[in-house]
């Protein structure tokens, strides 16, 4: 005798199964397995294919920003322009600071470059129009690369590009001098030597 479940389902009725005496079921036979039973196969259990992401690069360690500007002071970057660029904004803005002053001045101009607000790259930021002083006509001065705050300058600079220590002045876009007043409504983000910096 052959049963499906197509007919099993359609000659069956809900009240019918309330008629049967549970003393009449063999109880036995539903624990114990039938002799000609067929062992289950195995379904493989599919997966889907997970690739892992990339681990971000991590930048060099170091106990310090001292340790970090030391360890940039030799070394070339990818962008020799945008390098320049920012390392004259540093030492006309922030020589003599700390050197979180001037990871901070670099982190602002680095900021900029990448808000959408100003120009796009860092010489783009520094050159534009009436942001920085120490620039005329869109023209860099020229700093005499031997001098030892240069020298730091550009080191520190080589910090900010390699992200190589976390700014002291997080998504700043802007700064100025102690003396000067607090911009518009922008939001204090940290004071470090003589500035304080805002976004």
């Amino acid at each position: 005798m052959t049963f499906t479940l197509g007919g099993l389902i359609s000659t069956s009725k809900p009240s019918q199964a309330a008629q049967i005496e549970p003393s009449a079921i063999n109880t036995a036979s539903l624990t114990t397995p039938a002799t000609n039973a067929v062992a289950p196969t195995p379904v493989p259990q599919i997966l889907p294919t997970v690739t892992p992401e990339a681990p971000e690069p991590t930048p060099a360690s170091f106990d310090t920003l001292d340790e970090a500007v030391d360890a940039h002071r030799d070394g070339s970057v990818e962008d020799e322009e945008a390098l320049r660029c920012l390392a004259t904004t540093i030492f006309y803005e922030s020589k003599g600071e700390p050197l979180a002053g001037q990871l901070a001045v670099a982190e602002v101009v680095i900021n900029r470059a990448k808000s959408g607000r100003f120009a796009s790259d860092i010489c783009g930021v520094v050159k534009q129009r009436g942001q920085f002083s120490f620039v005329r006509r869109g023209v860099l001065p020229s700093v005499d690369a031997a001098n030892r705050m240069y020298k730091t300058a550009v080191a520190v600079a080589k910090v900010a590009l390699a992200d190589a220590w976390k700014s002291p002045a997080p998504k700043a876009l802007f700064f100025n001098g102690r003396r000067v007043g607090l911009p518009g409504r922008l939001t204090k983000v940290a004071l470090i030597g003589n500035h304080i910096f805002y976004r």
